[in-house]
């Protein structure tokens, strides 16, 4: 029994019409653009500009993000054609499954789930400590003890119990509320472009691309795996600062590949799924260099602080209550990155379970809601202990390689399944393939070998854990290797539709 065995495009999207395992269509293109720019606009926004504009590339930063955008534009591509294609919950997992083969799927799904459920924690206890700026500067501080760096995170457990209600009760109650933040929430970073303005110096553009200087090198397990295999020193600031900050600025971008998991959710996903992709990255890019540009232009690089750039540019020039405002916007923006990232957990667990590579009990979805409410809730608790009781910190850039490793087998498997494959239907199509596609894997390969060592060696350790439990369990169990399993003969991919409007009685 071959672990590359392949589950054809056709006997995926039969399977989502299987009653048990049937999820309601009610997204649209708004909700995914919504659902988009809602986890990737985050802390990124808030924290990272500062970070990298501080540290390595000034003023320059702006290039950064501008560079950082044309890399996740080409993985972006590669997932619009597979979601328009392969219309089924699971993202990655699921065109991995249909161009590599079943190992490659269990291995990439495996990385999702890792980046997802770590991301949702560590967003959760960011979400925490926001907060509690917030209410300090209103002045009714959260008790230490269950705040943010605290015995138990408290905030960051009612918050995940929260959302894990709201998206277990519906996927379009809960983008509806989604919806609302992402309003508040581009409020705000509207707000600080526009009011940021009031405050700029041009003397703080000049020199736009600062001199180029040795970086602070990290050394050890602690040493980007990059600089570990050549021995080449990093620098800051100059031509190589900008392209130092694009690899940290990119990780700003990542969740956009979080809307391919609601394709099995989305009323015309040919059509939609494309646009939501796309638009939610162009809309996030705009921003992102906007802001960029106002902050750099408000305080000299030297003096941006690295932790909370944007209420603190306000801070800078005594507009404490412009400040206020900003974390009340945080506050509201990394509620809808949790979120974002619970859903996008439970559409990975769910496409896996429905498959028996993960007990297929766990795929039961709701006879009212039409949301996989099992998985909903097993994800809810295991975030909210996680989130309140552990301490993330280094493991953040485990959420990082669990993404670019996505991305390189989704840009390789667009390639392939174009020669395996040319009869599909495509209604969108990465243009210059092979190409975009392998450029887009050695871009995301790229910035996997500038993770530390350290990253990788705990990758690595999970990679084996995964085999482990593919090995023991996922391989014998895997529906695609049963008798009984038939594959579906049926013609090719065309837009696959049904109606599941709100006011349909039987829902």
């Amino acid at each position: 029994m071959s672990v590359l065995r392949k589950k054809s495009v056709e006997q995926s999207i039969a399977d989502t019409d299987e009653p048990e395992f049937r999820l309601k269509k009610s997204l649209s293109a708004l909700d995914l653009t919504v659902f988009g720019v809602g986890v990737v606009i985050g802390a990124g926004i808030f924290t990272l500009t500062g970070k990298a504009a501080h540290e390595v590339a000034g003023p320059a930063i702006v290039i950064s993000f501008v560079v950082a955008a044309i890399a996740c534009a080409l993985a972006a591509l590669c997932y619009a054609e597979f979601a328009s294609t392969v219309p089924v919950a699971g993202s990655a997992y699921t065109f991995s499954y249909s161009s590599l083969g079943e190992l490659f799927a269990w291995i990439i799904g495996w990385d999702l789930i890792l980046e997802m459920f770590l991301g949702a924690s560590v967003v959760a206890q960011g979400w925490s400590a926001y907060l509690g700026t917030l209410m300090a500067q209103l002045g009714a501080p959260i008790p230490p003890a269950i705040a943010y760096g605290g015995t138990v995170d408290v905030m960051a457990i009612l918050l995940v119990l929260v959302l894990g209600g709201l998206m277990t009760f519906g996927i379009k109650e809960s983008l509806r509320v989604n919806l609302v933040l992402v309003a508040v929430k581009l409020f705000i970073v509207l707000f600080v472009i526009i009011a940021g303005l009031l405050f700029v110096n041009p003397a703080n553009w000049s020199p736009f691309v600062p001199e180029a200087q040795p970086a602070d090198a990290a050394s050890g397990l602690g040493q980007p795996l990059l600089q570990f295999l050549s021995g080449i020193e990093p620098t800051a600031f100059g031509i190589g600062g900008i392209f130092a900050g694009a690899a940290l600025v990119f990780f700003a971008y990542i969740g956009f590949d979080v809307v391919a998991t609601t394709a099995e959710e989305t009323k015309n996903p040919q059509r939609d799924m494309p646009i939501g992709i796309i638009a939610s990255l162009v809309i996030c890019t705009i921003l992102y260099c906007a802001v960029a540009f106002v902050v750099t232009g408000m305080v000299p690089y030297q003096d941006l602080d690295p932790s909370a750039a944007l209420a603190n540019a306000f801070v800078f020039h005594g507009a404490d209550w412009m400040a206020t405002l900003i974390s009340a916007g945080a506050v509201a923006g990394l509620t809808t990155v949790v979120l974002t990232l619970l859903i996008g957990a439970t559409r990975i667990i769910f496409a896996m379970s429905r498959d028996a590579l993960l007990p297929a009990g766990l795929a039961k979805v709701h006879p009212r809601f039409r949301t996989p409410w099992v998985i909903s809730i097993l994800v809810t608790i295991v975030v909210a202990v996680v989130a309140g009781f552990t301490p993330i910190g280094v493991l953040e850039q485990m959420v990082n390689i669990g993404t670019l490793s996505a991305f390189v087998l989704v840009a390789v498997g667009v390639i392939v399944l174009r020669r395996t494959r040319p009869d599909l239907t495509r209604t969108f199509k990465v243009p210059l393939n092979p190409w975009l596609p392998a450029l887009s894997a050695l871009a995301s390969l790229y910035l996997m070998l500038n993770l530390s060592v350290e990253t990788w060696l705990r990758f690595l350790i999970w990679l084996a854990l995964g085999f482990a439990i593919y090995f023991a369990y996922s391989r014998r169990n895997s529906r695609l290797g049963q008798p009984g399993y038939q594959e579906f003969a049926l013609p090719h991919v065309v837009s696959h539709q049904r109606d599941d409007s709100d006011d349909d009685p039987r829902r």
